[in-house]
């Protein structure tokens, strides 16, 4: 029997760009009205779930991802934790503690880690 041929890189770049195609899709397809807000209530209470399926199946992923020697490893912990910080910025505009909340640091956006034993030239 044949073996299957299964592309260990192409995983992690699909898982990375995963946030952004559930932003995407939850865009409201029309502009909101100040007057009703339930629609954008519940979009957003359905992408706080999606992020939340996403963070779990990045730790799943982290956690199966085969211990091989690369170049290049996806740093998940940077992936889950820039999820968390999404998750927790909808999470306090749905239920507000306060007027509107700011988070002024930036995503790292980087997810790509070398090797420990490399050295990186300049």
């Amino acid at each position: 029997m044949g073996q299957t041929c299964r592309n260990t890189f192409a995983w992690p770049h699909t898982l990375a760009t995963l946030p952004c195609a559930l932003v995407l899709i939850c865009a409201p397809l029309q502009p909101a009205h100040a007057t009703d807000d339930a629609p954008e209530h519940e979009r957003l209470a359905a992408l706080v779930r999606q992020i939340e399926l996403a963070d779990r199946l990045a730790e799943h992923t982290a956690s199966t991802a085969p211990q091989e020697r690369a170049r290049y490893h996806f740093d998940y912990d940077r992936l889950r934790s820039d999820l968390q910080r999404v998750r927790t910025g909808l999470q306090d505009y749905l239920v507000p503690q306060r007027a509107q909340p700011r988070d002024p640091i930036p995503l790292s956006g980087d997810y790509l880690r070398r090797d420990a034993s490399e050295k990186v030239s300049p």
